[in-house]
């Protein structure tokens, strides 16, 4: 079976068809999507979709955009939602420099402060990176002292460096398809046992689905554009990034849709 690790299926996208968009990602392969919390509301939706349905896991944290909103509040709830089990990881927090919804103190200070929970709580954390690579790179390495994910991965080489140091996973999102992806040499680089695969769905729809609204389906393009990068079968790359999906995650990621 397939697993995206990072999905947003909670988010009003999928408000009018989220069973059907569940059904055709079974039909796919899809076994397991990892419904992803950016902020504490996004989470508890998650958190209550993951209770209610087989084959989906739910993850809670503050994406940088809301690190202006964190406080002693914020995390005291954070920890509540975390508690959960369907709960799996920490995130998605990090730091974006690209669109400074939150000011870059902010953002730093929040990312630690659920890097370090995550630690605390043995929980992986999900990390977003855009053109911030100098303080994300500085961060993980001073500051990640358990699992990380960088998902939606197409940073630059420092952060590249860093995760291999660290021994993060690197999650490729359906911009391996874009004509303008310029980073094959990353995807063929990345160790096999920290390779995952992820939509971002409803963003970054993959070729031939670019424009469209994305879902857990199309995991499966970006499977096959992963495996035609390393020169491995759609079967290899399944085979190999669910189970280290399972590994990452834990054992809830065996259930299935």
């Amino acid at each position: 079976m397939l697993v995206d690790a990072h999905c947003h299926l909670g988010d009003a996208a999928f408000d009018q068809d989220r069973d059907a968009v569940l059904a055709r990602a079974r039909a796919a392969g899809v076994g397991h999507v990892v419904v992803i919390g950016a902020t504490l509301d996004e989470a508890a939706r998650a958190g209550a979709l993951a209770r209610a349905t087989p084959g989906l896991s739910a993850t809670a944290g503050v994406h940088p955009h809301e690190a202006k909103s964190w406080s002693p509040d914020a995390e005291r709830r954070l920890r509540e939602l975390l508690a959960d089990p369907a709960m799996v990881a920490v995130g998605e927090t990090g730091l974006d420099y690209h669109s400074d919804h939150s000011p870059r103190d902010a953002q730093r200070r929040a990312f630690e402060a659920q890097l370090g929970i995550a630690a605390e709580l043995r929980r992986p954390v999900v990390v977003h990176a855009r053109e911030a690579d100098d303080d994300m790179a500085a961060l993980l390495r001073a500051a990640a002292r358990g699992p990380v994910v960088l998902h939606s991965f197409s940073s630059g080489t420092q952060v590249f460096e860093a995760g291999m140091d660290v021994g993060a996973y690197f999650s490729f999102s359906g911009m391996i398809t874009f004509k303008s992806w310029t980073l094959a040499d990353r995807v063929a680089a990345c160790p096999p046992d920290r390779l995952l695969i992820e939509t971002d769905a409803p963003y970054l729809a993959p070729v031939p689905h670019r424009g469209a609204r994305n879902e857990p389906a199309f995991v499966r393009e970006v499977a096959a554009a992963l495996a035609r990068t390393r020169g491995a079968t759609l079967e290899a790359v399944a085979a190999s990034t669910t189970g280290n999906a399972v590994r990452l995650f834990g054992p809830r990621l065996t259930t299935t849709l």
